[in-house]
């Protein structure tokens, strides 16, 4: 580990003031002109749960290469814990836990077996207490029943636990986790959402970027959202779903008649699912809307404006749809 010079100072010195993470005008461009990451300004608060949020190709990985000191940016500067990179790679990185495009396993060894090679590999780790904390780590995940296995015969979704578990053998001030859901059935989904609010409680800043919204909303505090290389917003996640409208819901069984009478009124994006009829909000008053649905003779069961969510924050801001479940 590198020596901390009085120029240098300690790895998260800066954290409360700067965030844990922060670039300016972040950029890859990769040869033959593809811009992978455009100009990216983020700032991740320590203590935080930091959604980094768009479809697959929107610039997520690459950005995170950069973080990370892997890949070089074509410009602009990263700083990971307040320290520059990739050139404070060897103090930063010890604090920092990572699990990216999927864990690099040794298919011919069991999972136990990996993650005492990953700590061996770590000079920084305390061999005398190495078997004790892979134990650990292994039950934190749920795999301590899979431990003996060979890693060849996981599953991707245990793959991606053991993964994690590598990330977690020492305690690490920021954790970086690439769609760490990926390959997990619902119930392993939950368990991995569980253990990343629990890092957050005991102080770690968790990053972790997905293509599911709603796993950001519910799990995050923090959110950006990425498309097409550039970043189109950051912020509290309550902050950026308040920014958005929500939908007007009305409950009926004569869904085809509601959906008539709204369009009459000028209502916008009107769409019929089962027995709701969904659309979006008029500027008009809303009980207007609803005694021109009651005097055409729809049966209305209910009626309401529903909370804006993250999904129609995204819509909202580009113009696209989004993966949501998957």
């Amino acid at each position: 580990m590198d020596e901390v010079s009085a120029t240098e100072p300690d790895p998260g010195a800066g954290d409360a003031e700067h965030g844990v993470i922060q670039t300016r005008g972040l950029t890859k461009r990769y040869r033959g002109g593809q811009l992978a990451v455009d100009g990216l300004d983020l700032t991740v608060p320590a203590g935080s749960v930091f959604g980094f949020l768009g479809p697959n190709g929107s610039g997520k990985t690459t950005t995170i290469r950069m973080l990370m000191g892997l890949i070089e940016p074509t410009s602009g500067t990263a700083r990971l814990l307040g320290r520059p990179m990739p050139r404070a790679s060897r103090a930063v990185l010890p604090h920092v836990g990572a699990l990216i495009e999927g864990p690099a396993l040794y298919g011919f060894l069991s999972g136990k077996d990996n993650l005492l090679r990953y700590d061996a590999a770590d000079p920084t780790a305390d061999p005398r207490t190495r078997r004790a904390r892979v134990a650990a780590a292994l039950d934190r995940v749920g795999l301590t029943a899979a431990a003996g296995k060979k890693a060849k015969a996981y599953s991707l979704g245990m793959k991606q636990r053991l993964g994690l578990a590598a990330a977690l053998l020492q305690p690490r001030r920021l954790l970086v986790l690439d769609e760490p859901t990926n390959g997990l059935d619902p119930q392993g989904m939950r368990e991995i959402r569980s253990l990343v609010r629990e890092l957050a409680s005991d102080g770690t800043t968790v990053f972790l970027s997905s293509h599911l919204l709603d796993e950001i909303e519910q799990v995050c505090t923090h959110a950006a959202v990425m498309a097409q290389g550039r970043l189109i917003t950051q912020g509290a996640v309550a902050d950026l779903a308040a920014g958005a409208r929500g939908r007007l819901v009305v409950t009926t069984p004569d869904t085809g008649d509601a959906a008539r009478v709204l369009k009459e009124q000028g209502v916008a994006d009107v769409v019929v699912a089962e027995d709701r009829v969904t659309a979006e909000p008029p500027e008009g008053e809303l009980a207007e809307l609803n005694a021109a649905l009651v005097t055409a003779g729809v049966r209305v069961r209910g009626f309401v404006v529903e909370r804006a969510s993250l999904e129609d924050a995204f819509v909202a801001l580009t113009g696209e749809g989004f993966d949501v479940a998957g």
